[in-house]
């Protein structure tokens, strides 16, 4: 068997790799990458010919990891998608949303450079169009959970749940080649134990091969209970001094944990009840999704549904759809929680209430999940003295939060409580999707505390693995 890592290699986005087993070539994961400095790789052709792929196995919908699909199937890629169902609800919406954004991007492009009489590499293309991205569709298959599927004579897989999101899995990979056998554990993102909505991820026993995420590998995420009193302390401050909470989320988990965190926070009179506008049309479709699935449902969830509160609808809560509504919030004389896409600040409606925002002492922007360095949202976490938000730079005067423990991530102990579930002989390790630093620094504690022969790859590298029973 041999894996190349294709993405997400010392660095957090962009995830794929490439898997050859018993004549097979299939690709787990087809990423987008969000890091600035990375993103030409967006544009660049795939590493490996798409028509020469035989399957690929998705994880989850986050674009990070399904982003560059509909680029892969313009450029050949035929075969099938495998995935869990209510990924596969799940990912029409976002690559239709992501292409509409990068419509959008290219055309917002295109006249400030003629505006600014400037040149880009890229000012007029969107990497991919909405008729591109809705062609994916017809190449997905559904894989329940748990069910193991043949892909050829002697090679199977499994999708197990990751705890990350709703639909998230972790694939294992099975094959047979003569007298010797092998399995490949990709953990794509490994959730939190504990947390709102979703259930608990799985763990595994056995393995040849493990490759596993490392996002929070030097760090442990505040407690549960700590984080939702946070988020109350933060919106009651701003409330007081007049402003606005502006969260970024993403549409697919973040946003709805929010919901769970603040439908409970109104009900229990621990925060006031303002507005709370969720301005995402996509966030709004992904809730439906969530509903049409209460097999990824965790058991509080679903007792919540049967005892008449729905934490996707309480006092307060607007869902806001067009744009007209979208630009009237610019004009709100009472504080207010506004949670919009995207999660990273790259795109989407919440730049434009970054605008309106960033600049207010009294407004607060709070971020609950992971900021890809490169990205807006990591600038305005460092707190600089202006921002640049749609090629004009603006004054950073707004207070600035962020609360890891919203983060649909396991942390440092997560990781390693989840590893500490295989039994000896412990697999050969390979840690992707987290930054340089933390992913070797996590390898080098793994090494000397745990005992594990582990990896952290660079983009392309190629590793071939022996089957147990071969020599």
């Amino acid at each position: 068997m041999k894996v190349q890592f294709l993405g997400a290699s010392q660095q957090v986005t962009g995830s794929c790799y490439l898997v050859e087993a018993a004549g097979l070539r299939l690709l787990v994961d087809c990423g987008l990458y969000q890091e600035r400095a990375y993103l030409e790789r967006n544009w660049a052709p795939f590493p490996v010919p798409p028509g020469s792929l035989d399957f690929v196995l998705l994880t989850h919908v986050h674009l990070d990891h399904s982003g560059l699909l509909p680029k892969l199937v313009r450029e050949g890629f035929r075969n099938k998608i495998l995935t869990t169902p209510a990924s596969a609800d799940l990912l029409p919406i976002v690559l239709l949303d992501s292409a509409q954004i990068q419509e959008e991007d290219a055309a917002q492009k295109k006249k400030r450079h003629q505006k600014e009489g400037r040149l880009s590499r890229h000012p007029e293309i969107p990497l991919y169009t909405a008729a591109e991205a809705e062609k994916v569709n017809t190449l997905v298959k559904r894989v329940p959970y748990e069910k193991r599927i043949a892909l050829k004579k002697g090679v199977s897989v499994r999708f197990r749940e990751a705890g990350h999101i709703l639909g998230s899995a972790m694939i294992e990979l099975s094959a047979r080649e003569g007298k010797g056998s092998f399995r490949a554990v990709f953990s794509g993102d490994l959730g939190q134990w504990n947390k709102p909505l979703i259930r608990n991820p799985e763990v595994f026993k056995q393995a040849q091969t493990v490759v596993m995420e490392s996002t929070y590998g030097d760090r442990d995420h505040e407690d549960p209970a700590d984080t939702e009193t946070m988020l109350g302390r933060i919106i009651k401050e701003t409330a007081s001094a007049g402003g606005n909470v502006v969260i970024p989320v993403f549409a697919v988990e973040r946003a709805q944990e929010m919901m769970f965190h603040l439908s409970r926070l109104i009900r229990r009179g621990r925060i006031p009840r303002l507005p709370v506008f969720l301005d995402s049309p996509m966030a709004t479709d992904v809730t439906d999704v969530f509903l049409r699935h209460p097999e990824c449902l965790d058991e509080e969830t679903i007792n919540l549904f049967r005892s008449g509160q729905s934490p996707f609808q309480f006092a307060g809560l607007r869902y806001v759809r067009t744009q007209e509504e979208s630009r009237a919030l610019n004009g709100l004389r009472r504080p207010a929680v506004i949670m919009a896409g995207s999660g990273m600040c790259t795109g989407g409606r919440i730049k434009h209430h970054l605008v309106h925002n960033v600049s207010r002492p009294e407004s607060t922007i709070l971020f609950v999940g992971y900021q890809a360095a490169g990205t807006l949202g990591r600038q305005i976490i460092a707190r600089p003295p202006e921002v640049r938000i749609f090629g004009q730079p603006r004054p950073l005067k707004a207070r600035v939060e962020q609360i890891h423990g919203f983060s649909g991530h396991a942390d440092r102990t997560g990781l390693l409580s989840w590893l500490g579930h295989f039994r000896p002989p412990l697999p050969v390790l390979f840690l992707i999707h987290g930054e340089k630093e933390v992913a070797l620094g996590l390898a080098e504690s793994l090494r000397e505390k745990k005992g594990f022969d582990v990896s952290v790859p660079g983009y392309r590298d190629l590793y071939e693995l022996k089957f147990s029973g071969n020599s």
